[in-house]
């Protein structure tokens, strides 16, 4: 079900509870993702929204996973997914990181958390389980670096070993409930 905000043309998503007889999960009607962008945050103290990726979480640097605190999710809210990707990659879309099976809790990750091998992470298309900063072409201009936080009604992705980032991604969003998008740029 789509229905417009006030005084605006941008649609929202309407959530429901299944009935009791589907298990009582939250389920996503027909709609587009706007509302729950707002609903739901994502920042780092590292770098602005459009603002610029310090080196240090880039493969010219130290190749860290930033920092990112997230607020906003939604009650249902049964476990997170944390994705990184680079849609102006030459080739296509380059995954660069999807860490999923998050807590509820969970409200940050410090940067280089990514080497915390007790996370669940899949493997990037540096072809690497975890995170692989960005590492745009020499001269091709600034490259836009989407993390993207999705909150799940599931605790657990079915996902098997050596799963992808665009594995992860493709079930995750079987079970997203909300999803906060922060973007930041690098070039070489």
């Amino acid at each position: 079900m789509s229905d417009e905000l006030p005084g605006s043309s941008q649609s929202y998503q309407i959530l429901h509870r299944a009935s009791s007889s589907q298990t009582g999960a939250i389920v996503r009607a027909d709609v587009s993702c706007s509302l729950m962008e707002r609903a739901m945050k994502l920042i780092s103290n590292a770098f602005a929204d459009g603002g610029a990726i310090p080196r240090r979480f880039t493969c010219d640097g130290e190749n860290l996973s930033p920092p990112l605190q997230w607020s906003g999710a939604p009650a249902g809210t049964r476990s997170f997914v944390l994705l990184c990707d680079d849609p102006d990659a030459p080739a296509g879309t380059w995954h660069h990181w999807a860490v999923y099976d998050l807590p509820p809790v969970l409200t940050e990750l410090a940067d280089g958390a990514a080497k915390n091998m007790k996370m669940t992470q899949a493997v990037n298309d540096f072809r690497k389980v975890g995170y692989g900063g960005p590492c745009p072409p020499q001269g091709h201009g600034p490259h836009h670096y989407h993390f993207r936080l999705l909150a799940l009604s599931t605790d657990h992705l079915p996902a098997k070993a050596g799963a992808s980032c665009r594995d992860i991604e493709r079930e995750a969003r079987q079970h997203a409930i909300a999803e906060a998008i922060l973007v930041g740029l690098y070039e070489r």
